[in-house]
């Protein structure tokens, strides 16, 4: 009777401890998926490999140049 209870014991425990590691592993996937869709400022290099390029004719110390067309359009270029 008593090897029952502690097998359910850690067959709970067990089963308890996937489901975190699953909610973890979501929350993860979840953060590298939204954190690599939108980089904060890009290098000219990939502003111009994703068909855009580097427009630089608004400079002044507030702004950075910017990525014009392509996939990154608008983004700010480092």
């Amino acid at each position: 009777m008593r090897i029952r209870r502690v097998l359910a014991a850690v067959i709970a425990t067990a089963a308890l401890a996937g489901v975190g590691l699953a909610g973890a592993a979501t929350a993860n996937a979840a953060t590298a998926t939204a954190t690599t869709a939108t980089p904060a400022s890009l290098t000219p290099g990939e502003c111009e490999q994703g068909g855009g390029t580097v427009d630089r004719s608004n400079l002044s110390s507030a702004h950075l140049p910017t990525c014009k067309g392509g996939q990154f359009n608008g983004q700010e270029v480092d």
